[in-house]
């Protein structure tokens, strides 16, 4: 399965292709519009979500309300464009009073540093394809990808762990939690107490006019094992899964299990140990005893859960803009101001679980192969009636 995505901040909208999915997975319109408006959700964000109401326009590979093995074409379309159209114009010169070239790059963001790469001399030709609107079009694939897991009994969820310097005490939350828990959530948290602190940071810093990171983490349980591969670099589960969180615009890091929590302990007290128990789950027999590993040896699935957290970078766009270079002058100049969120790190969880979903989605047509979902459940279920003998 092929992931790609197109489109600008302010086009026309956010296109998402997925090439290689499989045929017969039943879908309607609120399995992917339920995600997209998630999306936008969250204390924090700025007034851009008050103009878009992100729904999904199909435009190929689904009929009748499933999918028929073509390619699948999917537009989130920008209402934003009204107000875009003639500085936005593909063939006419930018007009109007969003016309004026961005000049003045902002600290942090792709501004300068793609002006530079591909020569141009108007920062908007890259922002406008570097904006996190981009991940409109990861959480509709993401929706799609999660509605293809569950049919094999997978479910995942994300949630804030961090904000600023506030943490939350969330690691005894079990899983299946996670979801109805931090919905309750305006930051997306499982931690009352921490929710509050978290709000009260958030509206500082926008009284500041400054912004806020954090951490989110996403977990994916009812996986077996044996997705993935150790055989070559760029097969590798948990790397494909840390290259798709890295891609998220501003994210800085990612966190398999306990990995840079952990590195302090011994290797007596890191590693998982393995027992063999009678009843087998997804087929396999083995478990283990902890997750520190957060659901990977050798960079396959060991079926136990999948943790993944992600470190998000305050966003670049201040309101109190830094200190920057106008390109064109080459004088001293403060960023360009653009319209921004203070805090965008509760929509991050649910851009992160739509990736994780992308990701073994993907491991799972791999592995599993065939046309149809229903080709793929006969390989499935013999998969787990081989495993299950050993």
């Amino acid at each position: 399965m092929r992931y790609l995505s197109a489109g600008e901040s302010h086009g026309r909208g956010i296109f998402c292709f997925l090439d290689g999915f499989p045929a017969g997975l039943k879908v309607k319109p609120q399995d992917i519009n339920f995600w997209l408006a998630e999306r936008q959700k969250g204390y924090g964000r700025g007034g851009r979500q008050r103009i878009e109401k992100d729904e999904v326009d199909v435009l190929t590979g689904i009929r009748a309300g499933a999918t028929v093995g073509s390619p699948i074409l999917l537009a989130v379309w920008n209402r934003d464009f009204a107000n875009w159209v003639d500085a936005m114009d593909p063939w006419k010169k930018s007009t109007g009073k969003r016309a004026v070239k961005v000049v003045q790059p902002r600290p942090g963001h792709a501004d300068l540093v793609g002006a530079m790469k591909y020569d141009q001399d108007d920062c908007r030709n890259v922002l406008e394809r570097a904006s996190a609107r981009e991940t409109a079009a990861r959480v509709a694939a993401g929706a799609l990808c999660r509605k293809l897991l569950a049919e094999f009994g997978v479910d995942l969820a994300g949630h804030v762990i961090q904000i600023g310097d506030v943490m939350a005490d969330v690691d005894a939350v079990p899983s299946e939690r996670i979801r109805p828990i931090s919905m309750k959530s305006e930051v997306r948290c499982c931690d009352k107490a921490a929710s509050a602190a978290m709000i009260e940071a958030i509206r500082k810093s926008k009284q500041d006019k400054d912004s806020l990171g954090g951490v989110v983490e996403v977990r994916a349980w009812g996986l077996p094992q044996g997705l993935g591969t150790h055989i070559q670099w760029d097969l590798k589960l948990d790397a494909k899964i840390a290259q798709a969180m890295m891609s998220i615009q501003a994210v800085k890091g990612v966190e398999i299990g306990l990995a840079f929590r952990g590195v302090g302990r011994p290797g007596s007290k890191f590693h998982d140990e393995i027992v063999y128990s009678p009843d087998a789950r997804k087929g396999s027999h083995y478990r283990r005893i902890t997750n520190n590993l957060g659901g990977f040896e050798g960079s396959m699935t060991t079926g136990e859960e999948v943790v993944v957290r992600l470190a998000k970078k305050p966003i670049s766009t201040l309101m109190k803009p830094l200190r920057s270079v106008n390109i064109a002058t080459k004088k001293p100049a403060l960023a360009v101001l653009e319209r921004s969120d203070t805090c965008a790190v509760p929509a991050l969880a649910v851009i992160a679980e739509a990736s994780l979903a992308i990701c073994l989605a993907e491991a799972f047509i791999t592995k599993f192969g065939g046309d149809t979902v229903a080709e793929m459940k006969r390989n499935y279920a013999a998969y787990l009636d081989a495993i299950e003998k050993r």
